[in-house]
């Protein structure tokens, strides 16, 4: 499992994009700064193709709380490390349903055991 940084990829499972934005400046891999919790939480979803108004699908928009994926042992000023393994739900449709989760984590040079 490889840490994220600020390049991580993370998608809703219809392929919108989702926006990462760091809360901390302390910790960087090759001049990237490292995600920790909760910076995935809340954050905007583009592109999202699942759309369809007359079936009451709406697309994802935004990322709700991780499920999974927060490192047990590191942490940085007190917030866990973002895993690879990061996922949660969006507020997309059909609602409780549909996930969030890690394309790229944006590093290939640290790893965590969790």
């Amino acid at each position: 499992m490889e840490w994220l940084t600020i390049d991580a990829r993370l998608a809703c499972a219809h392929g919108g994009k989702v926006g990462n934005k760091p809360s901390q400046k302390l910790v960087y891999i090759d001049k990237k700064v490292v995600l920790v919790a909760t910076d995935p939480e809340g954050r905007s979803i583009s592109a999202c193709p699942n759309f369809d108004p007359p079936a009451g699908m709406r697309p994802c928009v935004t990322t709700l709380k991780v499920q999974t994926g927060y490192s047990t042992f590191v942490s940085v000023d007190g917030h866990q490390v973002c895993l690879s393994t990061v996922e949660g739900l969006t507020d997309g449709s059909p609602p409780g349903a549909v996930k969030y989760s890690v394309l790229s984590p944006g590093q290939k040079l640290l790893n965590a055991v969790s």
